[in-house]
């Protein structure tokens, strides 16, 4: 299961999935329609995946699938709808999936909301769209993706994670006074965490599991930070940004990698602490089991349900 290869921060999607042959593939791109989900949905489709874009706004996708299949791709691409911060919205795509699924890649974010949050839950709000609502997903379609007998599920994550590890007694920020990047920060090291939880409890199922930081890359995202500021020449287009995400979702070269994170189409350093200049690696409490297992226990006690 070695995960070399010969990408990097310049490689593309659509370079990455060069000769990979993704016929009879099923996958959900949550946030599919915009930013590096758009580009991930259509790297995809390229390659001949059937891709269903979940999205918030179904209208605003439908025109982005429709864009994407009059490129007249070997694949094909459908909408249907998802908030992942609604927990209701969550359940009624569950119960609405009735196929094998071969590929859940967790794409849907925000990103640094300037004020306080919460979801009906209580929940706060990066926390409950980052993760907890993509958690409540995968929850939901796990038998689906066990059916494919191999499948994959990818979560988005960021260096935003070397800004926080999880907040055990107070996630929701009821006590610690409330700051976007913190909360950003746990959202994302909650989707690493994720990923851990997963192939430690679904192994048996064939169903693997490993996370990402995109790069640095000018979407919607960062609407609440004033626009991208990261220099110009550590930047990324959104095609260079969706490369690894559909080199764990699709290629073949990490068929069978699992519970690892993944930045510029490689495996990631840990880091022992956060530069004061640059951003590298993934922090040892993003990537611990124990705490991925107390995450587990955390959410699920949080969603309600066994898992």
């Amino acid at each position: 299961m070695s995960t070399d290869n010969t990408f990097g921060f310049p490689s593309t999607a659509k370079q990455v999935l060069k000769g990979v042959e993704l016929a009879g593939k099923t996958i959900i791109v949550t946030g599919g329609a915009s930013g590096i989900g758009l580009e991930t949905t259509r790297a995809l489709v390229e390659a001949g995946a059937t891709v269903t874009i979940a999205a918030r706004r179904p209208e605003e996708a439908q025109t982005v699938a429709d864009n994407i299949a009059s490129e007249r791709h070997s694949g094909s691409v459908r909408v249907r709808k998802l908030d992942v911060a609604d927990l209701s919205s969550v359940r009624s795509f569950v119960e609405n999936w009735d196929e094998k699924l071969d590929g859940l890649v967790n794409n849907a974010g925000v990103m640094a909301i300037p004020e306080l949050q919460r979801t009906p839950e209580g929940r706060e709000m990066q926390f409950a769209t980052n993760y907890l609502g993509h958690f409540a997903l995968a929850i939901g379609l796990r038998a689906h993706l066990a059916k494919a007998n191999g499948a994959r599920v990818v979560s988005v994550a960021s260096v935003g994670s070397l800004f926080a590890p999880i907040f055990w007694d107070d996630p929701d920020f009821r006590f610690i006074p409330y700051d976007p990047l913190l909360a950003y920060g746990q959202s994302k090291t909650a989707c690493i965490l994720m990923s851990i939880g997963i192939t430690r409890k679904w192994a048996t199922d064939g169903i693997t599991s490993n996370a990402l930081n995109p790069g640095a890359i000018a979407t919607n995202l960062q609407k609440h930070t004033g626009g991208l500021r990261t220099p110009e020449h550590l930047r990324k287009t959104t095609e260079q940004g969706a490369a690894t995400t559909v080199l764990l979702t699709a290629s073949p070269i990490v068929e069978g990698v699992s519970r690892k994170y993944f930045d510029d189409c490689q495996e990631a350093p840990v880091a022992v602490e956060r530069g004061n200049t640059s951003l590298k690696g993934v922090a040892q409490y993003a990537i611990d089991e124990e705490n991925a297992l107390r995450l587990w226990d955390m959410a699920t006690g949080m969603l309600g349900v066994k898992a």
